[in-house]
Formats: structure tokens, sequence, C-alpha cells
């Protein structure tokens, strides 16, 4: 059986999402990072970075959050979480996966861990990461703003639902504290983030990691 190494409202949450709408059997395997589990021997041989998520099916063993996306999707090409494989729609889906990954999430991990990019103690250079990193991701919220209203459709690809979807939904999650334009704040994106939440898998995956309001 599938089971997902995760903790609570970390990017575990976008496979977490995509499991339960493709509603394939899993197991959740809570890895305690308050406790520090994810730096732990167990852990770190099925993930080396310490990093969360992970995804073991019998000999398989997967980490990168984008990697394991696409595993489910290709595991599940009837459900169609993905486009068909070249089609242009399928070549924007990685596009966006990619951009979702690499700039959107580094964003915020820079937001939320402005330490690890300046020398140790330095409080000031710190906190101005924080800032910088802010001021960026409003900018990136920005343009998957313009993006649903450029295609006008309910999710993010337009009509159809796909894993992009519970990926955008996380990380715009992650903005929920900002003091300022946080994404539900947003004309386009906050209504989407609305009905992403309603849906029933997002609903029991709120319900299955313990989280409470504000959920976006």
């Amino acid at each position: 059986m599938i089971q997902l190494h995760y903790y609570p409202s970390t990017a575990s949450m976008i496979p977490h999402l995509l499991l339960q709408e493709i509603g394939v059997p899993f197991e959740l395997v809570l890895v305690d990072r308050a406790a520090d589990a994810h730096k732990g021997t167990d852990y770190l041989r099925l993930n080396p970075n310490g990093l969360l998520p992970a995804l073991t099916d019998g000999d398989l063993v997967l980490y990168e959050t984008a990697a394991i996306c696409l595993h489910l999707c290709d595991m599940h090409p009837g459900a169609a979480w993905a486009p068909a494989p070249g089609t242009s729609e399928r070549a924007h889906f990685y596009k966006w996966l990619m951009w979702l990954t690499n700039t959107l999430q580094s964003t915020l991990i820079a937001y939320f861990y402005p330490e690890r990019w300046v020398r140790e103690g330095n409080a000031d250079g710190a906190s101005q990461v924080k800032a910088q990193a802010q001021a960026k991701v409003g900018a990136l919220l920005d343009q998957i703003d313009a993006e649903l209203a450029r295609h006008g459709g309910p999710w993010f690809m337009g009509e159809a639902f796909t894993a992009l979807d519970p990926y955008v939904f996380t990380l715009c999650r992650w903005t929920r504290h900002f003091s300022s334009r946080p994404a539900r704040s947003l004309p386009h994106l906050g209504p989407y983030l609305q009905r992403v939440l309603e849906r029933p898998a997002t609903q029991r995956v709120m319900t299955s990691e313990g989280l409470s309001a504000p959920f976006v």
C-alpha cells in the first residue's frame, strides 16, 4: 500500500490532497517535525535531505513533491489529473508545476526561513530577506490571479481539476497569516481557493491533518 510520510500543513499536503482526490487506498505516516523526526536516522533513509514529504509504495521510495505528483498522475492516467502527454496543455502543465515548486515555493521558503540565507545571528539581514520575499510572493500571487482571470475557468488550468490545483491551494494557504495581501484577498484567487476548499477531498484532508480555521 502507498504510504505518505507527512506533517500537517507542510508540502506533504499537496500529495495528500491528490491522493484523496484519486481515491486509492493509502496510509498516512506522521513524521513529527516538531520533535525533529524528519532529521532522524529512520526518516533520512527515505529522504536524505530531511524534508517532507516522502512516498513509499512497496520497494519504491520517492521524495520531491513535484515528482510524487507526477508519479501519481502517471499511475492513474484515466483520471486525467494531468493533460495528455504530447499536447500543448501538458507542456503548460509542466511549466506551471515547475514554476510552483521552483519559483513560488522557494520564495515562500525564503519568507518563512530567512535565517537560512544570512550569516548566523544576522537578524537585520534575515529581516530584509523576509521583507523582500514577501514582496516577491505578492507579485507571484498576482501572476496566478492573472492566469485565472485569463481563462475564466473554475480551476487553475481551466475547466479540468488537475494535480496543479492541490499545489496552488497549499502554497497559497501558506500566505493566510500575511500582514498584507494574503492570497485569499485577490479577486480571482480568493474565490478559486474557496472552491478548492469546498471539495470533499479537501475537507477530508483538513480533518485528517487536524487543521482549523483559517483554512486559506
